[in-house]
């Protein structure tokens, strides 16, 4: 879906990246209590809704094609499943930064042309805020398991403070970049990563197979 219109009313600008991180958090959670995954309303929550449970699934997938036991065509289907999901992530990602470039820059901050830019753009951000709130959960519920000793759970209580913090040190980062984009103090410019691997007229292995079947 494109996203064209304001921000939710529960977006408040000065406040956005920690909105964002709560979302994920809770969603997070959510998920892994319940099968159903009710979308949000708003056009901002729902990019980033979707961008999440990208995020949430490509997790669990990774662990199935590292299970002990998968056979080899469980683990081709997995890989393929990765694919598609990772291909609509990174989609995700940068029609969220088509947002904030409309949305953000050319419609409230004055010109920044000549302003220096950032090495994260805002979509890049909510992408790893993503991420690292799947590590938190994960890494707090091994710290809850009944079925290991004591220093295991202690070691994954220490590494999911240090997540938490990482976490929290994004968002606030986050934030930063959002004020300065909006102030004029920074310009945003819009990449693409032109994913090559899903393209079947740049993956010599798929337009290769193709070739051999005329």
């Amino acid at each position: 879906m494109g996203l064209t219109q304001p921000l939710p009313p529960e977006a408040n600008i000065d406040r956005l990246a920690q909105t964002l991180a709560k979302w994920q958090h809770r969603w997070t959670a959510e998920w892994h209590l319940a099968a159903e995954r009710p979308r949000p309303k708003s056009p901002l929550a729902v990019v980033v809704h979707e961008q999440h449970q990208r995020n949430y699934d490509l997790w669990h997938e990774e662990d199935k094609a590292r299970a002990p036991n998968a056979d080899d065509p469980t683990i081709a289907a997995v890989k393929r499943r990765i694919d598609k999901l990772n291909q609509h992530r990174n989609d995700l990602v940068e029609q969220l930064d088509d947002y904030f470039f409309r949305m953000i820059v050319q419609r409230h901050a004055p010109d920044a042309s000549a302003q220096p830019w950032n090495t994260e753009t805002p979509g890049s951000c909510i992408d790893k805020l993503s991420i690292l709130s799947l590590k938190v959960f994960h890494m707090e519920e091994q710290s809850k398991r009944n079925d290991v000793d004591e220093n295991h759970r202690e070691k994954c209580r220490v590494r999911a403070e240090v997540l938490t913090r990482q976490r929290d040190d994004l968002t606030v980062a986050m934030q930063q970049l959002l004020d300065d984009l909006m102030s004029g103090r920074k310009q945003m410019k819009l990449y693409r990563q032109f994913k090559m691997y899903n393209d079947p007229t740049l993956n010599p292995e798929i337009y290769g197979a193709e070739k051999g079947k005329s």
